[in-house]
């Protein structure tokens, strides 16, 4: 497996975890604990659910010559 490859990867499995510990923050601030902390983590789990797609596509852009194996 290339680093390409490992990176595109690594980039989908990070992202859909921003979005589970998001969703579990919301669901913590709403129903346990209506912390600021609590509230902080969700709106950070949700910007790297923007950003990281963002990212990983201007990665595949840079290194659309190099080969996935």
């Amino acid at each position: 497996m290339s680093l390409k490859a490992f990176h595109i990867i690594f980039v989908t499995l990070t992202t859909l975890f921003c979005l589970f510990f998001g969703i579990w923050n919301v669901q913590q601030y709403t129903q346990v604990e209506a912390s600021n902390i609590t509230l902080a983590f969700a709106l950070a789990s949700f910007a790297g659910v923007l950003i990281l797609p963002v990212y990983g596509y201007y990665f595949l852009k840079k290194l659309k010559h190099v080969s996935f194996l």
